[in-house]
Formats: C-alpha cells, sequence, structure tokens
C-alpha cells in the first residue's frame, strides 16, 4: 500500500508541474510505472548510497526529473546544498533524522562536468550543516527542500529509500 501511495504521490507532484507550464507550450506527459519505480528500488545496489534517475524530461518552462534514493544505516553523513534545484522526497520505507536549512560548512563544489551534477543535481556543493532544523521521517512523510538550501541526514537507523522529484527551472540536468 505505501508503494501505490507513493506512486499516486509522484503522479500528482508531475501534474502540478504540468499545470506550471506556460500557455501554449504543452509537452506530452510522460508516464513512470509502478513497474519502474519498484525495478529501480530493487535493483539498487545494497549497503551504500543509491541516487537513480528514472526519467528527467522537459516540462515546458522547465525540466522535472523523478528518481529513487536509497540510504543504508549510518551516524556519519554530510550534506548538499543545490544552487538552482528544489527537491521533493517522499519517503517510502525507512528511518531517518533530516537536517535542513541553516548554513553550508565546509562547503565543496562538486565537479561541474560530473556525473552527478550532470545527471542529478545540477551546480552543488557538499559539506556540513549548522544551524539547521532536524526532524525525524519515515514511511509516508514528504520534505520539500527548495534550491538553495542545506540538507542532508545526521542519522539513518533503518535503510531509507525515498522517491524524490527534482524541479529544474533552468534546465541544467541531462534529459532521461
Amino acid at each position: 500500500m505505501p508503494r501505490l501511495l507513493a506512486l499516486g504521490l509522484a503522479a500528482s507532484l508531475l501534474s502540478i508541474a504540468w499545470l506550471l507550464n506556460p500557455p501554449g507550450d504543452n509537452p506530452p506527459a510522460t508516464h513512470i510505472s509502478a513497474a519502474d519505480i519498484l525495478a529501480t528500488i530493487e535493483n539498487a545496489p545494497a549497503g551504500r548510497v543509491s541516487d537513480q534517475q528514472i526519467r528527467h524530461i522537459d516540462a515546458g518552462g522547465h525540466n522535472v526529473g523523478v528518481g529513487v534514493v536509497q540510504r543504508p544505516p549510518s551516524t556519519s553523513l554530510g550534506a548538499i546544498q543545490h544552487h538552482k534545484q528544489t527537491e521533493v522526497y517522499y519517503v517510502v520505507s525507512g528511518q531517518g533524522t533530516m537536517v535542513t536549512g541553516g548554513e553550508l560548512t565546509n562547503g565543496r563544489e562538486l565537479d561541474p562536468d560530473g556525473v552527478v551534477v550532470r545527471t542529478l543535481t545540477g551546480p552543488s556543493a557538499v559539506g556540513g550543516i549548522e544551524g539547521g532544523e532536524s526532524r525525524e521521517v519515515g514511511p509516508g512523510d514528504m520534505v520539500i527542500v527548495p534550491a538553495g538550501s542545506p540538507h542532508g541526514f545526521s542519522e539513518i537507523t533503518e535503510t531509507i529509500t525515498y522517491i524524490v522529484v527534482r524541479v529544474d527551472p533552468e534546465r541544467l540536468v541531462e534529459l532521461k
């Protein structure tokens, strides 16, 4: 049942992005099947962070991507700050403490020509977070992370899997 809810949520978020298109700019809808999402979850490598983009499409005035992220249990985690891209997370399974906002500390820009920047995050920096807000997240929770907001997990107590919708207003990430 949580997977069906997650699929419905992803479809709703894509519908919202569709409604935000400028008048007269009507690209075709993109369908991401439950089978595609489940296969992505099931094929993720175990025991390490996995961030797999399922689709990244032209949605008219901006691009929108949908992917699945899995993170194993850990207490030693960093943060990331996407300069241009907003992310929406829907937790499918697992538990963790997510930290958002505050200031990125000891920031290091990701390689602008690297695969992560080109295919997932757009221009981003990694480091730590100072002064952010911590919250427990688990199945059914959603988090909207605006562009420029540092975010990450301070602890993951149980492997966490979440669907991520990435809004790419400057069309910086490669289409898929």
